[in-house]
């Protein structure tokens, strides 16, 4: 893969993540903010933080991977700055994940986190305070979707 491939990796996600909010939701025009790709071997790992730096810069080293502000690249769900290169995890047998921007989140999660496939998810790496996100899933797709509130973006100062 090169950076080309590693680009259209990422929007493929995003797309997939998209359908994914789309057949879930009502947020159509929810704008990603943040992506991650789920690596599935130590090999794919280190080759796409190196195809990363080329896009974008290391702004934080997580215990699960280093995120990147990339140079915004267009998404059928608006421009990303915020992509992850998540390590290797079983639990994360997917493509990736895909954040999005809803409107009004409190009521996002009283009208969908009572429903089939979302759950309220507790962040166990980082300590950040009135921080809290949703994650959707579906056999049928093999991305996730996220909808966090604050989103990453804001969280970082990233306009």
């Amino acid at each position: 893969m090169d950076v080309c491939g590693l680009k259209q990796s990422v929007q493929e996600i995003v797309k997939k993540a998209s359908d994914l909010k789309d057949k879930h939701t009502s947020e159509e025009n929810a704008p990603v903010n943040y992506a991650c790709i789920f690596c599935q071997s130590d090999e794919q790992y280190n080759s796409l933080v190196v195809l990363a730096q080329g896009i974008g810069k290391i702004i934080e080293e997580t215990l699960t991977g280093p995120l990147f502000h990339i140079h915004p690249l267009d998404t059928i769900a608006g421009k990303l700055r915020l992509l992850k290169i998540r390590k290797p995890d079983a639990t994360k047998p997917e493509l990736g994940d895909a954040d999005f921007t809803v409107s009004n989140y409190p009521e996002f999660k009283k009208r969908y986190l009572s429903k089939k496939g979302f759950k309220l998810m507790l962040s166990n790496y980082t300590v950040r305070k009135n921080f809290e996100m949703i994650e959707l899933t579906d056999p049928e797709f093999n991305v996730r979707a996220y909808f966090s509130n604050p989103s990453l973006d804001k969280q970082l100062g990233i306009e």
